[in-house]
């Protein structure tokens, strides 16, 4: 546990660093709020925007009334993060499950020393863990603990029953990553309400034989997930178009999602250092930010 902390700590310092390098000094919190809350409400007033009024206080009786905001100072972040068995795909030490709680345990980090608060919510096909949010580096160590002792208690993936157990949790408008290889169907609509109620960043993690299968002939593969083994010819033809098919129109699927929703979507492969893709993330949600 000493050396996974002092790996996480290295990849947090080159990180913040980057990010600071690239920004030439001008870094803004990568967890700082983007937008506005609810504050109260007040009169209408003849020039508000009627699109402002709060009809449920005005149905009162007691007059015409607006809400008023504030600005997000800061917001909770949420990881949420894909535990099925898909995820142990990979070379030892480079499997998707491995490197998503890589990823999870430097944003914890990086998010508790800027203060932010941070929570977890970690899935299969039910809700395998919760830690509610906390602040501080303490907090931060001890969500980095229970992740990497966590023992799933099933192997199946349901993206939309674990973004429904996640919506159902997180009430206030958070900074959310959900972190998964999306290997399943019929998950959108959950996707989307989660894209609409928060600030969503899309992690993808692939490991590189998902993309290109190598040719070995007629092999055994086994579905971790259900427990059973086929038998395909990875060689041939026909294997090869609909595996290449099915690997790009599930990530058109997911960019899809993301880009009408105005959600941040990241590849991750798990040969690759992810750091510097975090990084140039940051680097992009920064820029917008500021030319917003």
């Amino acid at each position: 546990m000493k050396e996974l902390i002092k790996k996480l700590q290295k990849y947090e310092i080159r990180i913040r660093q980057a990010i600071h390098d690239q920004m030439q000094g001008d870094f803004h919190s990568v967890f700082k709020g983007t937008g506005l809350e609810f504050d109260d409400v007040r009169s209408y007033q003849y020039g508000d925007d009627v699109r402002s009024i709060d009809w449920n206080v005005s149905a009162k009786g007691h007059g015409t009334f607006v809400k008023t905001y504030k600005e997000e100072k800061e917001q909770s972040v949420f990881l949420i993060l894909d535990v099925s068995a898909s995820q142990a795909l990979g070379t030892n030490g480079q499997q998707k499950i491995e490197v998503g709680k890589e990823i999870c345990g430097v944003l914890a980090l990086a998010a508790a020393r800027q203060t932010s608060q941070i929570g977890m919510v970690c899935f299969s096909d039910q809700k395998e863990k919760y830690i509610k949010p906390g602040r501080g580096t303490e907090h931060a160590y001890a969500l980095i603990k229970s992740l990497f002792e966590l023992t799933p208690a099933s192997d199946k993936t349901d993206l939309a029953t674990g973004i429904k157990v996640s919506l159902g949790i997180i009430k206030r408008r958070s900074l959310i990553l959900l972190i998964s290889d999306f290997i399943d169907l019929n998950y959108e609509r959950e996707m989307g309400m989660l894209a609409k109620k928060h600030d969503l960043i899309v992690i993808q993690l692939v490991d590189k034989r998902e993309k290109e299968f190598p040719a070995m002939g007629i092999i055994p593969l086994l579905d971790k997930e259900s427990g059973k083994t086929i038998w395909v010819n990875t060689s041939s033809e026909e294997f090869r178009q609909t595996y290449i098919n099915t690997y790009s129109e599930n990530q058109e699927k997911i960019a899809k999602i993301c880009r009408k929703y105005k959600s941040n979507y990241l590849t991750i492969y798990t040969n690759e250092d992810y750091v510097l893709q975090l990084v140039n993330l940051f680097r992009l949600r920064n820029k917008f930010r500021k030319s917003a």
